[in-house]
């Protein structure tokens, strides 16, 4: 059996297509671009496209689909976000009311997707630099958390940073810190490095999204600005719906991970 980290994006989405998939994707398509999805009405999506131009760390985009398409013609033309994912969620007025595995029950003539930067794209570069990665380790998703930073406020959408937490052994801080600096359009450099706290998070063993998993000892906790942000913003901002991925479980795009690297 082919490992998951060798797939090419278009055998990955045929898994997810054919639900052969339905775990979290890091690791998976080795060396190509991840992407968080949000899907609104066509009457929101100005708003939510404002919200992510103002808010680039949480919600930097990769594409945004043409109203009543279901294609990501500039990322992925061969695909459909209608069942290319492992997992969806649907929010209703603020509440998770559906966790599946296609969404074309679901879609609408007047949809429009985003497709957000995934920190996914940048494990491959630490990885290559020696940083462990633990959620890659233990097999499981990685760390998320709904902090006290504040996005800016757009139109109908305001709502706190989601932030993913990958521990780094304290003197490889920096060079993770100038590793994923490199990816500011798969949100960048950490957001925040060390104490919990500072930002809301009161316990570091119970994430809001995805799995736990241990700090060793001589390792820091690294947070970098997440894609589920929208998600968050969706609870507090109570839109009539918004679709997402399932978090972890992203959609894989035909692009390299180094396209998005600058130098």
């Amino acid at each position: 059996m082919t490992s998951i980290a060798e797939l090419k994006p278009q055998e990955a989405r045929q898994w997810m297509r054919e639900q052969r998939w339905q775990k979290p994707t890091a690791g998976m398509a080795k060396g190509y671009t991840q992407a968080n999805l949000a899907i609104l009405p066509r009457s929101l999506a100005f708003d939510f496209l404002l919200f992510c131009q103002r808010n680039p760390k949480p919600c930097p985009v990769l594409d945004v689909t043409d109203p009543g398409s279901p294609v990501p013609s500039l990322v992925a033309p061969d695909a459909s976000l209608l069942t290319d994912l492992p997992k969806y969620r649907v929010y209703r007025h603020g509440e998770l009311t559906e966790e599946v595995t296609s969404i074309e029950h679901l879609w609408r003539e007047d949809m429009v997707a985003f497709l957000l930067g995934c920190s996914f794209t940048f494990e491959k570069a630490l990885l290559e630099n020696g940083i462990p990665v633990r959620h890659i380790e233990q097999d499981c998703n990685v760390p998320m958390y709904v902090t006290n930073i504040e996005c800016k406020s757009a139109g109908r959408f305001a709502g706190p940073m989601v932030v993913s937490m990958r521990p780094v052994p304290q003197e490889q801080v920096v060079r993770a810190v100038q590793v994923t600096s490199r990816f500011p359009a798969v949100h960048g450099a950490p957001v925040h490095i060390g104490d919990p706290g500072a930002i809301g998070i009161q316990a570091i063993d119970r994430p809001d999204f995805g799995d736990p998993v241990p700090i060793q000892g001589g390792e820091v906790p690294v947070f970098w600005a997440c894609g589920v942000t929208p998600q968050a913003v969706a609870m507090q901002s109570k839109p009539e719906i918004m679709i997402t991925h399932a978090p972890g479980h992203m959609f894989i795009t035909n692009l390299r991970d180094e396209q998005f690297g600058v130098l």
